[in-house]
């Protein structure tokens, strides 16, 4: 059956959502966001001028989705209201930088509330308080200029926010890289091929930091330029 709407299409709110198991965000966390993406196909990474506001903070959480006027942060409010522990806000702002509509108050709000972090297609306002409360917050910009409560907006709706479609429940994860978003479906698939890479990269470090300097080159250099047409048969660098 599906969650009750809330309100009407283009101004709503969806209340009840699945939420992943929260271990499969644990265990996604313990991966950097490079690796997890290399892994699952270089994909559903997020604009990289997303950015966290303090890159040695890290950030996972279920996705709770905002879409909202550039100017106005009301249905952020809503779902602020109606996160959880560990949730995180993912707010389409359809990347103005116009108006800060997140800062101190909010972000009071989401400590209290424990939730994962705040990510923002748009642009934030306060920003010496907000990376002082140590919630990890990722947006595209900073504005001093506030917003209305007015409306329109979405929450718990289908969006777009980076460059990347998030649905309400999906896994998101944050380092000082950027952030990807794993459909909860997912997890596990992305949890391998996370550790595929990890232990791909563990073994080429061994070589790197033991090989002698003339045998440095990865094993595929060569043979790539060869196919290239950069280097003939029988040639070395």
């Amino acid at each position: 059956m599906s969650a009750k709407v809330y309100g009407k299409p283009g101004f709503c709110i969806v209340k009840e959502i699945e939420r992943p198991n929260r271990d499969d965000i644990e265990k996604l966390a313990e991966y950097p966001v490079a690796l997890i993406g290399d892994g699952y196909g270089r994909r559903a990474i997020m604009d990289a001028e997303i950015k966290p506001l303090n890159p040695e903070v890290k950030l996972s959480g279920c996705a709770i989705t905002v879409e909202t006027h550039p100017a106005d942060n009301l249905m952020i409010h809503a779902a602020m209201a109606i996160a959880k522990e560990g949730d995180v806000l993912v707010i389409n702002a359809h990347g103005s930088l116009s108006n800060g509509i997140f800062g101190d108050l909010l972000c009071n709000i989401a400590c209290r509330k424990k939730l994962g972090g705040i990510i923002m297609d748009g642009a934030v306002r306060d920003k010496a308080e907000l990376i002082a409360s140590g919630l990890p917050i990722f947006t595209r910009g900073i504005n001093p200029m506030g917003g209305g409560k007015e409306g329109p907006g979405q929450v718990n709706v289908a969006t777009s926010v980076g460059g990347v479609t998030v649905n309400p429940g999906d896994i998101v994860i944050g380092d000082a890289d950027g952030i990807i978003v794993i459909p909860a479906a997912h997890a596990k698939i992305a949890q391998a091929g996370a550790q595929a890479k990890v232990d791909a990269e563990d073994k080429r470090m061994e070589q790197i930091k033991t090989a002698p300097l003339d045998k440095l080159n990865a094993s595929w250099l060569v043979p790539t330029l060869i196919k290239a047409g950069v280097l003939a048969e029988g040639d070395e660098l």
